[in-house]
């Protein structure tokens, strides 16, 4: 029961790292109504800046902020300008194709232009461990699943109470009749792609002390997220912790129980499921939009 106990706390921390690359996912959704397949990588340039300035001999804190400011205009404002805007008239499928390319072009320009090795990087958490009935939980696993869930409920939060947010989300139901209705097209957008950003960068801080900064480390992170968000919903913020808690336990119960060598497919093996008996996912809805 012990070792059940263990798997299932060290899963949920894992599966908390799952949600955060998953919660871009379904934000882009609900407020552009674009998917974004570089979100992984998404995760790893930003942790990549941070190391930069970290090396400059800026603190963590202050490589975090500087790290938002240029996310935001890289993640956020280019990646809108530079590519989705031009592909949008055209429908789902080339921004698909496109973030795929970008995904790969990220990937292997920072292994042909900075690294191919791994690099660490620092924790926002001390080096603490804590024994509750036997079961070993770590001050990292403990704060990540705890600022997961902080950045989950405050998205959700802010998509349904506030009026931007629900601004947001008419813009991705009905281009048009959120023009009719006088909201600012544009700027609802561009808010998502930025909130987009200043995720994938909290995401960056709690995810790569644990996967370490290396240029593949967005491709593995973004497929979870990518079933992680499915299993829970893509039009749900909620959805994306359900999701990403359900593939991380999945995937520590299948290699302790099964066979390490199915670790990787336990994820995919649920998300066929899941499409299968419930497509909108298990909190998600059926939904209609009109661009």
């Amino acid at each position: 029961m012990t070792d059940f106990l263990q798997l299932l706390f060290s899963g949920m921390a894992t599966g908390a790292i799952y949600a955060l690359a998953a919660l871009g996912f379904t934000l882009l959704w609900q407020a552009s109504g674009t998917i974004n397949f570089a979100q992984g990588e998404f995760v790893m340039l930003p942790a990549f800046m941070m190391l930069g300035f970290l090396s400059m001999g800026a603190p963590l804190a202050v490589s975090f902020v500087l790290t938002v400011v240029l996310a935001v205009f890289l993640l956020g404002w280019v990646f809108k300008r530079g590519l989705v805007d031009p592909l949008f008239k055209y429908g789902m499928m080339p921004i698909v194709v496109a973030t795929i390319g970008l995904s790969i072009a990220m990937r292997n320009g920072l292994r042909a232009g900075y690294s191919a090795e791994a690099h660490p990087f620092p924790s926002l958490f001390a080096d603490k461990l804590f024994n509750i009935a036997s079961v070993t939980i770590t001050l990292a696993d403990v704060g990540t699943f705890a600022l997961a869930l902080v950045l989950v409920f405050a998205t959700q939060a802010f998509m349904t109470k506030t009026v931007t947010g629900r601004a947001m989300q008419a813009v991705a139901q009905n281009t048009e009749s959120a023009s009719v209705l006088g909201i600012n097209v544009p700027r609802m957008i561009f808010y998502a792609f930025a909130i987009n950003a200043v995720l994938a960068v909290a995401a960056a801080l709690l995810v790569t002390p644990t996967y370490l900064a290396k240029f593949d480390m967005g491709e593995s992170l973004g497929n979870k997220a990518f079933f992680a968000a499915i299993i829970g919903g893509f039009n749900n913020s909620r959805g994306a912790l359900l999701g990403g808690l359900i593939v991380g336990v999945a995937e520590n119960l299948a290699a302790a129980y099964i066979s390490p060598a199915y670790k990787d497919a336990v994820a995919l093996v649920i998300f066929m499921v899941v499409i299968l008996f419930k497509p909108q996912g298990l909190l998600g809805k059926k939904e209609e939009r009109k661009v």
